[in-house]
């Protein structure tokens, strides 16, 4: 049983950067795809529509943040078990933020093509899942801090 438990641990460290970067790519994906039909429609302004196109790359750099903060010198079954816990939810946190944020970005994208004056405001949905984002990374941050104290 403890040898099930030390690979989940290791799972668990690995899972922010693996999920994050998922949903970092599909996220950007999304709103990638939005920015390019969006370039087609309009005669200016590409750049702002491939830098709202990036937002959703920052999960996986928080990503690998909580990998390197739940490195540990030791493993045993009790910091297998909290880096488990710990990675796959804060990955899973990343994976589901970048995908929405991407989905909200595509839309402020389409959206400002016809109403340039509001893209400035349509990002405020993408700020605040990029906000969840960051509250589970400082949660993932605190708990890591934590682990076999």
């Amino acid at each position: 049983m403890n040898e099930f438990v030390l690979a989940l641990g290791w799972f668990g460290l690995y899972a922010p950067v693996a999920l994050g970067a998922i949903g970092s790519a599909w996220g950007c994906a999304l709103g990638g795809s939005a920015a390019i039909g969006a370039m087609l429609d309009s005669d200016g302004g590409y750049g702002r529509f491939i830098g709202a196109s990036l937002m959703p790359s920052s999960q996986v750099i928080y990503g690998i943040v909580i990998m390197f903060s739940l490195q540990r010198d030791t493993m045993n079954a009790d910091v297998g078990a909290a880096m488990f816990g710990i990675g796959v939810l804060s990955g899973s946190a990343m994976l589901f933020t970048g995908i929405r944020q991407g989905e909200v970005l595509a839309s402020a994208i389409h959206a400002s093509k016809a109403k340039p004056e509001i893209f400035g405001v349509s990002l405020a949905p993408a700020a605040v899942l990029e906000g969840f984002s960051v509250f589970a990374l400082v949660f993932a941050l605190v708990l890591a801090g934590n682990i076999g104290t």
